[in-house]
């Protein structure tokens, strides 16, 4: 029997020495999703999940049995999702993808397959938090926003979404983490954000600052990964860039149609939805691509 306790006592310990032991961030979202459950939320299972605080139960290598009762969670439409915990991307795979030739040939599965680059920025641990399935199902790939009148459909869960506009409104406890996390994906991979985004995130970073957890999560991550999140350190500032020079500087390409717009000319630019959204450098590069320009562009 003492033998057991010493063994518990120690097991945060060796947990630990395990993770400073890791010589390379996950290369995969597989070795991502076990390096969150053995080293980041290890022990943060009856502190709730992302979004809706949930307590769950660890029943695999990766995942866990959600206690609904913990947060008066009530399931919308899929209880099999609602029960279960998924590893959530803060800043969506189709995001981190869209730009990249293996999502245009073929979308998140063709560059799991074929690109390397692309499965280690989506197994990138500071972009993953755990969420109750369902939200993480419902909330898909759509904007953050604040939305207006929208009843929330999980209870106690405070996440509202907007199907018709694509929006997810989460709640206040986890908005100045999103953005601070969408400073650091943006940043570190050089991927584009509105200025509509960036004004939303940079007061959500003033609303709700940096937590003694998310400093906890940042440090664990850092372990791994080999460097931290520099904007829930402090040691970086996110800079709003000019709407012009944004706009100037990417072309928007419909992933369905083939067809490019220009960011001044062409009434087709601002229609098209995230989700079909390719972006580009220069009509040159949207021709290599296999686009065309809109017959409307002035």
């Amino acid at each position: 029997m003492y033998t057991l306790i010493r063994h518990l006592l120690l097991l945060p310990l060796l947990l630990l020495a395990s993770a400073c032991s890791i010589q390379e961030p996950p290369q995969t979202f597989d070795q991502a999703r076990q390096a969150l459950r053995d080293y980041v939320y290890y022990d943060r299972n009856d502190d709730g999940d992302f979004y809706c605080s949930c307590d769950w139960q660890w029943t695999t290598n990766t995942g866990g049995q959600v206690d609904l009762l913990s947060c008066a969670y009530e399931i919308r439409s899929q209880a099999t999702r609602a029960q279960r915990i998924e590893w959530e991307h803060v800043v969506p795979a189709s995001a981190l993808g869209q730009n990249r030739q293996c999502w245009r040939n073929g979308g998140r599965d063709n560059c799991n397959r074929t690109d390397p680059v692309f499965n280690r920025m989506e197994a990138n641990l500071h972009n993953l938090v755990p969420s109750v399935g369902e939200v993480n199902g419902d909330r898909s790939n759509y904007r953050f926003a604040e939305i207006v009148g929208e009843p929330s459909d999980y209870g106690a869960c405070q996440f509202e979404v907007d199907t018709r506009q694509r929006l997810a409104e989460p709640d206040d406890a986890v908005k100045g983490q999103i953005a601070r996390i969408y400073f650091y994906m943006h940043d570190y991979y050089q991927l584009p954000l509105s200025h509509q985004e960036q004004q939303l995130y940079v007061r959500w970073h003033q609303q709700f600052p940096v937590s003694e957890w998310e400093l906890e999560r940042d440090r664990r991550i850092a372990r791994l990964m080999g460097h931290n999140n520099p904007y829930v350190s402090g040691e970086k500032q996110w800079l709003l860039t000019s709407q012009i020079a944004e706009d100037t500087a990417m072309i928007r390409g419909n992933r369905n149609s083939k067809i490019y717009h220009l960011p001044q000319g062409c009434p087709g630019y601002n229609q098209i939805g995230e989700a079909n959204r390719v972006l580009f450098s220069s009509e040159q590069e949207a021709q290599q691509a296999g686009y065309r320009r809109a017959g409307n562009c002035r």
